[in-house]
């Protein structure tokens, strides 16, 4: 198994329950390979550098996760199948780019828990 880092575009123009319910479709076409999903961020809706299919903003998110080689072609066919899907890149996560995703992972957790703590007082 490798480990791989996926972001994705989704289309502007979906509601907050289409959104949801691709990243599940994608989630899912990991477990249905066997792959393990390790971590995942949701970056919300931001400004494009350029216009991508006349959009000027697009759904980010993010997958890391662990996977046999062979699934990431289909993987990708899958994105290139989805309408819904502006843009997308899939990169094999190295010794070091692997070290580094977990402690941003790891720093991205620890803000969150500082913000729920601030929140509850």
């Amino acid at each position: 198994m490798n480990n791989y880092e996926t972001v994705f575009i989704a289309s502007p123009i979906l509601s907050d329950v289409q959104i949801k319910e691709t990243v599940q479709k994608f989630k899912q076409l990991i477990a249905d390979a066997e792959g393990t999903l390790v971590h995942e961020e949701n970056w919300g809706l931001r400004k494009l550098a350029y216009p991508i299919k006349n959009r000027a903003t697009g759904f980010y998110h993010l997958f890391q996760y662990q996977v046999k080689p062979e699934f990431i072609q289909k993987y990708e066919r899958a994105f290139k199948h989805d309408e819904q899907i502006l843009r997308f890149l899939t990169v094999r996560l190295e010794k070091y780019s692997l070290q580094y995703a977990e402690k941003r992972a790891n720093l991205k957790k620890d803000v969150t828990e500082v913000e729920k703590k601030e929140n509850e007082n």
